[in-house]
């Protein structure tokens, strides 16, 4: 029998996966990689899930500070959003990718399967990732049966329950992709462009339950990355929970976002991302303080064409790399401490302190400077003889 790796998740689409592919003549090995939104306990469950359906052999993987590392700080450093809204929050499928290809190496196969299906993002960024890696074949259930069956998830139902396989008869309004990022609540509703619903709340609390008083708290970056929280010594990962939950007791981060896919279709979806916007507010403050007027033009520009690169599959290609270069060398001057002061749905920074903020020893701003009338009217003269002189002769 063929070796075949199927990134597994436990829902319907790799449940269905798993027998499939055994009657399609392979040899299923699942892998589940953790990025930070599932417990313990749901990994057992996971496990055992596999298990029952046949999988050869089944292993988790955790990969927070992997996470951490390659997606979250050229995130934060970036400092964009996708299409100036959406944080990305999908950016965990890289990394499900690379722990996969893993295991195929281990195994010496070259066969690999997911449970996307043809509507969506996720199969853009696995199909593209898989592909960065060298010529496997990649085996996708789902696609394979769109076009053939009216009803693809009773389809799904129907083929399990006939090969004796439990279906969780649990109804969930919601479909919810949670990591360590955030959370991503699509379905009912929100896909219909209505109003979401109170039960759409997943890390944030509703308007009615946010804290009465404002919280201050103060976050301290070396070279751009967020290495103390409350002068408090943690690693990335935990600051980040910490701050999900302190966030989230605001509202902060919770939107509605309509994008435009990959594909070339609307979607629509609510994400909650409250650490991932608190570090960007904070970490953009020192930024702002720090860097020369040309800097804080031109690195937004590279931090927005990163996000492209990575919402819309192409993690792997080589130009993310390169930006991810720029990111980091113009974070070498980015230290200090920034205090956040988090209010119902914001969050705000209103202190920063850093040795190298650029404060001018020739002037303070709407005060005092050390240069008079006339170098101020000659060096307005100048910097407007241009459209002066356009003027003059188009009248």
């Amino acid at each position: 029998m063929k070796k075949i790796v199927l990134a597994f998740s436990g829902g319907l689409d790799t449940s269905f996966c798993v027998p499939y592919l055994m009657e399609q003549g392979f040899e299923v090995h699942t892998i589940f990689v953790n990025t930070g939104g599932t417990s313990k306990k749901e990994e057992d469950k996971i496990t055992n899930r596999a298990n029952e359906l046949g999988a050869k052999k089944h292993i988790n993987v955790n990969i927070d500070s992997s996470l951490w590392k390659e997606i979250i700080k050229p995130l934060v450093w970036s400092g964009a959003l996708y299409q100036d809204k959406y944080p990305a929050l999908c950016s965990d499928r890289y990394l499900i990718v690379k722990e996969a290809i893993k295991l195929c190496k281990k195994l010496n196969t070259k066969y690999i399967s997911h449970g996307c299906t043809g509507m969506g993002n996720d199969q853009v960024r696995f199909d593209l990732s898989i592909q960065a890696f060298g010529k496997y074949k990649t085996v996708t259930p789902i696609r394979e049966i769109q076009n053939k069956v009216s009803d693809v998830r009773g389809y799904e139902k129907d083929y399990l329950q006939d090969r004796g396989f439990k279906v969780s008869s649990l109804h969930s309004t919601y479909s919810v992709n949670e990591n360590l990022m955030g959370a991503t609540i699509s379905g009912s509703e929100i896909d219909e462009w209505k109003e979401p619903s109170s039960e759409s709340y997943i890390l944030c609390n509703t308007p009615d339950k946010y804290p009465q008083n404002t919280k201050k708290i103060t976050i301290e970056f070396k070279k751009g990355e967020a290495k103390k929280l409350n002068g408090k010594l943690i690693n990335g990962p935990e600051i980040l929970r910490i701050l999900n939950s302190m966030g989230g007791k605001y509202g902060i981060g919770r939107e509605i976002f309509a994008s435009d896919t990959i594909i070339g279709i609307k979607g629509r979806f609510l994400f909650e991302a409250p650490g991932i916007t608190i570090l960007q507010r904070a970490h953009r403050a020192l930024e702002e303080a720090i860097f020369t007027d040309k800097q804080n033009f031109f690195k937004p520009i590279v931090g927005k064409k990163w996000v492209e690169l990575v919402y819309g599959g192409f993690y792997f290609d080589p130009l993310t790399r390169n930006l991810e270069n720029f990111l980091e060398d113009i974070q070498q001057p980015v230290n200090g401490k920034v205090t956040i002061l988090l209010s119902g749905g914001k969050a705000e920074a209103v202190e920063v302190d850093a040795k190298k903020i650029l404060i001018s020893k020739e002037a303070i701003y709407a005060q005092s400077a050390s240069w008079g009338v006339e170098e101020s009217t000659g060096f307005i003269k100048l910097l407007g003889q241009s459209t002066a002189t356009w003027t003059d002769i188009n009248k």
